[in-house]
């Protein structure tokens, strides 16, 4: 049995792989910055729930304080929207990379000295870090400074495996299922969108390959290179 810390695991993507580490038979813990939201969730789940607020860096190590001994932590939270340079708001920038930047890694330093030998990260980046489009400045930015924290959490971690994972549009996920996805799935070499299936199997593979580390896992269907 595993020990399995999902940042983010209340909601979307980070919910469902909670779910699979439960269902495999892990120790999971899910948070959420609402306590009631992260125990809600667990309870249904059949995990932990915990609170943590990455936009409050501050707050990350005494959030974290009851945390034990870790194998696997996933970090899926963010803090982001469509941000136009005209016009722009510097509060919802400043949440977006706190989010990604200094939370991300500020959990990472905190659960250091936790990590069990043959413990794994994966931080969750996003398809905006290679594929730019009209007011994604900061979502393009922040995500493409992931894989600059994966990769120096790689060396300073070591032999911690650290990865980074690159969904593009996850079409039966909460933030796309209700959307008309026939643009997108037109200018997708695969003709289709990912899945949230193929999303929590990616998380997966990253976690256990054992040789597996400092990687980008692009998972959209080939949409970044057209």
């Amino acid at each position: 049995m595993s020990a399995v810390l999902v940042v983010g695991g209340s909601g979307g993507l980070g919910r469902e792989i909670a779910r699979h580490f439960v269902e495999r038979g892990d120790n999971v813990t899910v948070t959420s910055r609402s306590a009631e939201r992260a125990d809600e969730v667990a309870a249904e789940l059949g995990a932990q729930g915990l609170a943590i607020d990455l936009t409050a860096p501050e707050t990350i190590e005494k959030a974290l304080a009851e945390v034990g001994e870790l194998d696997h932590l996933v970090i899926t939270a963010i803090e982001q929207s469509g941000n136009t340079v005209k016009p722009f708001s510097i509060e919802d920038a400043i949440k977006a990379s706190t989010v990604k930047l200094v939370g991300y890694t500020e959990v990472a330093r905190v659960l250091h000295d936790r990590f069990r030998p043959g413990a794994s990260i994966v931080l969750f980046g996003g398809l905006g870090a290679v594929r730019p489009y009209p007011g994604s400045t900061m979502i393009t930015a922040t995500n493409s400074a992931v894989s600059g924290v994966m990769r120096t959490l790689a060396v300073e971690l070591a032999p911690v495996r650290v990865n980074a994972l690159h969904p593009g549009v996850v079409g039966d996920s909460p933030a796309w299922r209700e959307r008309d996805l026939a643009m997108v799935t037109a200018r997708t070499p695969t003709g289709r969108v990912t899945s949230t299936a193929e999303v929590v199997d990616a998380t997966d593979f990253l976690l256990r390959n054992g040789a597996a580390n400092a990687i980008d896992l692009h998972l959209d269907g080939g949409t970044r290179i057209v």
